[in-house]
């Protein structure tokens, strides 16, 4: 994986500084603190680049990282899979089609000092494959309209262009942990419009730091969003339902609710964080104080506690039968279907409700099948 250096309008903020031009400069005031959750990322993509490189039969050095787990093993191995799948779909059209892994690409052309890596780039002769692998399980991603994948495929074509006449991409996301796996295709020629029409305008007023603030979901990951004035503002209007009995909402106010809930809750939960860290760090909130939480008993010495309750003549562990991930691993996938497969069964989820545009198929009600009854009768 190359060094650690981010542009300063990246292809992975590039859907909200698309929406919110003013934001790439606002959030330059605030400190950016990596998280658990990315730096699980770093050590998946690592693990994907060294896997994907042997499969390759190319050079690589083996990462190691506190990360690694069963899962992650599992899930790269997917991602690897993939991306083998696709090469093989290269090369039913393209001889000798060109493989390259955590490739820098520049697409300074249309974003001022832009930049970034694509995780693996397949040229095809006049098709250009693009694979994102995302680990996250928090946010969906698609690669539909993708902006972030349409900025790798721009700085795809500009390094790759003059050996090769691409009419086509295609732009896959791998995301495991969603079971989401994503392809979209874009003949060249539209995509270049876009870079020209939506976003080098767009990128010129965020790198100027001007254009109006716009509210979204890209707001969550914004370094700025917990004290930016403009979401505060539309979080809450939305609390103006709050004033009215929930009898009075018309479907419509529903309807518009559910469809802010999430973002307003998460948002809610990024004051009460905030709050509560500068509290820790001495500040005083008017009318708020800072307590000590419940917390839970625990052994200071497992080992010591082992012994005791050991010499005592009592047993200190339960036994556990393995879950079914832990289990196929030590059986391996074909023993594991040949000796369990009677035994599993995968239940129906929790009803939930999601936007139209979600893919999962919608589930049948109870007042849906009575009338399909009887409109069979």
């Amino acid at each position: 994986m190359m060094p650690g250096s981010h542009a300063f309008l990246s292809a992975s903020s590039s859907h909200r500084w698309l929406h919110c031009s003013p934001s790439a400069r606002l959030e330059q005031a605030f400190e950016d603190r990596s998280s658990e959750a990315a730096a699980e990322g770093t050590a998946a993509h690592e693990l994907c680049e060294y896997k994907l490189r042997r499969a390759l039969r190319l050079q690589a050095e083996m990462p190691v990282s506190p990360y690694w787990c069963e899962e992650m093993d599992g899930h790269t191995d997917g991602y690897v899979e993939f991306v083998l799948e696709t090469l093989a779909e290269a090369r039913t059209h393209c001889t000798d089609p060109v493989v390259r892994i955590e490739q820098r690409l520049d697409f300074s052309d249309y974003v001022i000092e832009g930049f970034g890596t694509g995780d693996c780039v397949i040229i095809a002769d006049d098709t250009l494959y693009v694979i994102d692998f995302k680990y996250g399980q928090g946010v969906l991603v698609e690669s539909e309209n993708n902006p972030q994948m349409m900025l790798y495929a721009l700085g795809a074509i500009k390094l790759f262009g003059p050996l090769y006449d691409f009419r086509q991409v295609s732009l896959s996301i791998y995301q495991p942990r969603r079971q989401n796996l994503s392809t979209w295709n874009i003949p060249v020629n539209d995509l270049l419009t876009w870079a020209e029409d939506v976003l080098k305008p767009a990128a010129k007023l965020a790198y100027e730091g001007k254009g109006e603030y716009c509210p979204g979901e890209w707001c969550r990951f914004c370094r700025a969003s917990v004290l930016c004035r403009a979401r505060a503002e539309e979080k809450l209007r939305l609390a103006r339902y709050e004033f009215r009995k929930p009898p009075l909402l018309t479907d419509p106010e529903i309807g518009e609710i559910l469809g802010k809930l999430d973002d307003l809750t998460h948002w809610a939960n990024e004051i009460k964080g905030y709050a509560l860290q500068q509290a820790i760090s001495g500040k005083e909130w008017h009318g708020w104080k800072l307590v000590e939480g419940r917390s839970n008993r625990r052994y200071t010495d497992e080992a010591a506690v082992e012994k005791t309750v050991t010499d005592a003549g009592y047993d200190p562990y339960e036994r556990k039968l393995l879950g079914i991930t832990a289990m196929q691993k030590l059986l391996g996938k074909a023993r594991f279907e040949e000796l369990l497969a009677a035994y599993i069964e995968k239940p129906q989820g929790k009803p939930t409700l999601v936007p139209e545009s979600d893919k999962r198929p919608a589930m049948n009600t109870a007042e849906h099948d009575f009338m399909e009854e009887n409109d069979n009768e």
